[in-house]
């Protein structure tokens, strides 16, 4: 099992920057895929960005050129740098760690939560 602790959120004003961290308990190299999702009130939760185990990294439409993605595998930690952020990028934030377990007889698919942290935007 996976233990995953979010960090770095805050408040910030509009335009502002934040990096959030994702310390994860095991070597995050043998982990698929890290993403970081978000949920806002009344709102379902949302992929923001999410890199694979060989370093692809994709992101939702509404945080291309402003997020950005990275892990350091040395220490076992995923972040997300946010830039030029906006009120609407208020929301708690999540890590998230997607484990495939391939045996003889089954394909297991596992997935790992952050106790999330929060991100306010506003002036």
């Amino acid at each position: 099992q996976v233990q995953l602790v979010d960090s770095g959120g805050g408040l910030v004003q509009p335009g502002g920057s934040l990096k959030l961290s994702c310390a994860a308990s095991e070597n995050i190299f043998n982990i698929n895929n890290m993403g970081w999702y978000r949920q806002a009130p009344g709102k379902q939760r949302e992929l923001v960005a999410r890199i694979t185990r060989g370093g692809s990294a994709d992101y939702a439409d509404s945080v291309k050129g402003r997020f950005t993605i990275s892990r350091d595998i040395a220490k076992n930690t995923l972040y997300l740098q946010m830039n030029s952020l906006k009120p609407e990028d208020t929301a708690l934030y999540y890590c998230n760690a997607h484990i495939i377990e391939i045996t003889t007889t089954a394909i297991n698919e596992y997935d790992y939560w952050g106790q999330g942290t929060q991100v306010t935007v506003s002036s």
